[in-house]
């Protein structure tokens, strides 16, 4: 900003980020005044614009809606990709909510003196640069913001084509060629299941034990077993059933954890895959399951066992990383190094001086309205306790 006069706007909360987990927050601050910033140019990126065709929703619809709304009764168990963005259309249109794109978040700091959050942003069309000054901070960013692909040896030495999963939209682009898959999450799975539908030569790298488990399986246990029984034994129960469907799938190169997978998502985070037919061909050998790679050739990837392959495209399911950390530069008060919540769950959401963080629990649709009813709450118990003295111009009771 040197040599640039940006003009400055006073608000209440600041929402960086105009995902799922920003709407959600928008919506339950309500008439609280608050500003959304989204460098796209438009809500929900991620979905709109990086997600592949054949996407839909894992879980059922009782743990895929946002705040203040849940889903029409008649609306399908899974909802597609197109249904859900759908109903994050109305969803924006119910609470009138407004964001302001083209946005990029160049810097977050907090003045000690004043006792407030300095943002400043710009326009990625103009280039323009304004400053927001707020009370509160909302690290609404998600941390799925840029696509992480390993640093392999030799990658950048590949001739033919390398995506990450956030680019991949339809397996039709790669019939007939050598697809290598990397990453066996719930999109390198499905990635893998979509590409060997249209024809190519299929691998996916596994090098971790996960569950694999059924939409229905998933379902049973979050909408009925957890609510009676205790964790231990509704894993028992659910691994039960995935062990008599689909056996023991360990000489197919999958793993399962020592522990099950609802304790696994409760303490860590992480999901259990849902299939979707993969299995199946990796057991009737339509996808060849490989180990990690060492490194990559020109034309072929030489992988742990010392087998040297070659591939037309590698595909990167490896997953995402939050960039928060470029440009919140006081990100101890609420981050670690990583750009994830510094505490852990369930307090992940509070940080200190009045940031927040929301959607960062790996606990899907259902954390992120979680967290956006406990931002919003904190943020009125703040204002309604006589503990905010603002120059915006609203007074509190004690005022």
């Amino acid at each position: 900003m040197e040599g640039v006069v940006a003009m400055v706007e006073e608000t209440m909360v600041v929402i960086v980020g105009a995902g799922p987990s920003g709407l959600a927050t928008s919506a339950c601050l309500g008439d609280i005044p608050h500003v959304i910033l989204e460098r796209e140019d438009c809500y929900a990126s991620l979905w709109k614009k990086r997600s592949y065709d054949r996407l839909s929703l894992h879980l059922a619809k009782e743990f895929c809606h946002l705040p203040l709304m849940p889903l029409p009764p008649k609306s399908p168990t899974y909802l597609s990709k197109k249904e859900f963005i759908e109903y994050l259309d109305r969803y924006v249109s119910e609470f009138k909510i407004n964001s302001r794109f083209h946005q990029s978040v160049e810097s977050a700091s907090y003045d000690e003196v004043e006792k407030r959050w300095v943002i400043e942003y710009k326009n990625t069309l103009s280039g323009e640069v304004k400053v927001l000054v707020a009370k509160f901070l909302v690290v609404a960013s998600g941390e799925n913001n840029e696509g992480y692909i390993p640093n392999i040896p030799g990658l950048e030495t590949f001739q033919g084509e390398i995506m990450h999963s956030s680019i991949y939209k339809c397996g039709l682009a790669f019939r007939d060629q050598n697809v290598l898959v990397v990453g066996s999450g719930n999109s390198g799975m499905e990635i893998a299941y979509d590409v060997s539908n249209y024809g190519a030569l299929t691998s996916i790298v596994i090098k971790s034990s996960f569950h694999v488990l059924t939409k229905g399986m998933v379902r049973l246990g979050m909408l009925l077993l957890m609510k009676k029984l205790p964790l231990w034994l509704v894993d028992f129960i659910v691994t039960s059933l995935a062990l008599y469907a689909y056996g023991d799938l360990t000489r197919f190169g999958i793993r399962r954890p020592k522990s099950g997978p609802f304790y696994l998502k409760s303490t860590t985070g992480r999901s259990a895959v849902i299939d979707v037919g993969t299995v199946q061909k990796i057991k009737n050998g339509d996808i060849d399951v490989v180990p990690a790679i060492t490194m990559v050739k020109e034309n072929s990837v030489v992988f742990e066992n010392g087998i040297e392959r070659q591939f037309d495209a590698i595909v990167f399911a490896t997953g995402y990383r939050s960039l928060a950390n470029t440009w919140l530069k006081d990100y101890k008060y609420g981050l670690n190094a990583k750009g994830l919540p510094k505490n852990s769950f369930p307090n992940h959401w509070k940080g200190e001086n009045n940031l927040y963080v929301a959607g960062l629990s790996r606990r899907g649709l259902e954390g992120v309205g979680k967290d956006a009813i406990a931002i919003a709450g904190d943020i009125k118990k703040i204002m309604m306790t006589g503990q905010l003295m603002f120059k915006y111009g609203l007074r509190t009771s004690s005022s």
